[in-house]
């Protein structure tokens, strides 16, 4: 658990404690699906992405099973982070988009082709989240309950 007191909470026993957020918003606090989650994701090649994608999508369906919202957000949440970071390494040589001064460098076309590789792994997953009317309903009902 971190320090902030927000996240001394079990989301799967508090579900209208979760805040959607923007993005990969909290992907590293919010339990316990950052531990289920988290040991899943990996994007160091191709065939690691395909293996991390299916399976965090696999957990995805779980949660979506069970009702779980807070769980299916962060799994999209994963997917997204996946996505982003492989596509960093593969614009950007060593994964840095800045220098140490500050700067943001130029992006080259393609720094790492198996990082774009695995970028695309987890685009397609994500996409199939963000589509998925499951997903939608929930989110929108989540949304709902919590104004």
């Amino acid at each position: 658990m971190t320090e902030d007191p927000e996240y001394d909470v079990d989301f799967r026993e508090n579900p209208d404690a979760y805040e959607i957020g923007r993005g990969e918003e909290d992907v590293f606090k919010v339990e316990p699906y950052k531990s289920e989650l988290l040991p899943l994701w990996s994007y160091t090649d191709e065939e690691a992405a395909q293996e991390s994608a299916e399976a965090i999508y696999d957990r995805y369906e779980g949660y979506r099973e069970d009702g779980e919202f807070p769980g299916m957000d962060m799994a999209r949440k994963y997917l997204q982070m996946g996505y982003t970071r492989a596509m960093r390494y593969a614009k950007y040589p060593g994964g840095r988009k800045y220098d140490e001064d500050g700067t943001e460098r130029e992006p080259h076309q393609w720094a790492d082709e198996d990082k774009r590789a695995a970028a695309l792994i987890f685009e397609e997953y994500w996409k199939r989240v963000r589509e998925d009317e499951a997903y939608q309903r929930a989110k929108d009902r989540h949304r709902e309950r919590r104004e």
